[in-house]
């Protein structure tokens, strides 16, 4: 029994050992042995491959933000090399929070992990912080003046206001999804590094560093505590 498959790239049709060529595709030799007729499931899945993302997009049925996101996904995990910046998108999404769940929830960072795709490169995270605030606010935080971070450098700018967040802590595990994490409730000053996007031309936030919680015993000239 012959089998029929089609060659999206190529426009052809392969059938059985022959291969059926459209006109604008010259003819090989026909004395020529070629891997079509001694591999012609290599050669579709070949052809195939620049398609992937095309035939994902119609049969999935999904929102560019859903198919970028994807996209996204299955670079960072073909890459080799150190993890891209996060895009707006991206950090908006592993990032911002929903109000309607407590943060006061021992499992709180467990499933937002998990739900949220957090990882580098399925390698569970340290640390993550999950804020509760208007991405447009924390975009604002950019233009304020550089300050220290926790490690001491300074290139963190520190929100002006206080902001509600959840404090992730990774105590189990090393590859999702066996990561599991401690959840701490903060209230305090964020403080977070910045990025030039260049495709949209903006300053965005790139990463959380920390939560500053208000100390109620003051100690020597800061009215800080770093409790991470």
């Amino acid at each position: 029994m012959n089998t029929c498959c089609w060659g999206a790239e190529a426009g052809t049709v392969a059938q059985g050992p022959h291969l059926l060529l459209s006109p604008s595709l010259p003819r090989p030799p026909e004395n020529m042995p070629t891997l079509i007729s001694a591999r012609p499931l290599a050669l579709l899945l070949l052809l195939l491959q620049p398609l992937q993302f095309k035939i994902l997009h119609v049969g999935l049925n999904k929102s560019e933000e859903e198919i970028e996101q994807f996209e996204d996904y299955l670079e960072e995990l073909h890459s080799s090399g150190p993890a891209k910046p996060l895009t707006k998108q991206a950090f908006q999404r592993r990032t911002i929070i929903d109000p309607e769940r407590p943060l006061i929830d021992p499992d709180y960072c467990t499933d937002e992990m998990k739900m949220k795709n957090v990882h580098d490169k399925f390698r569970c995270v340290r640390e993550h912080f999950f804020l509760q605030t208007a991405y447009e606010d924390l975009q604002k935080i950019c233009k304020n003046i550089f300050v220290p971070c926790k490690n001491g450098v300074k290139k963190c700018h520190r929100s002006r206001q206080l902001v509600e967040g959840v404090y992730c802590n990774l105590t189990r595990g090393a590859r999702m999804s066996d990561c599991e994490y401690e959840s701490s409730y903060r209230k305090g000053h964020v403080l977070i590094t910045c990025q030039w996007q260049e495709d949209i031309q903006e300053i965005i936030p790139a990463y959380v560093n920390d939560i500053m919680v208000l100390d109620t015993d003051v100690k020597g000239n800061s009215p800080f505590r770093n409790e991470a």
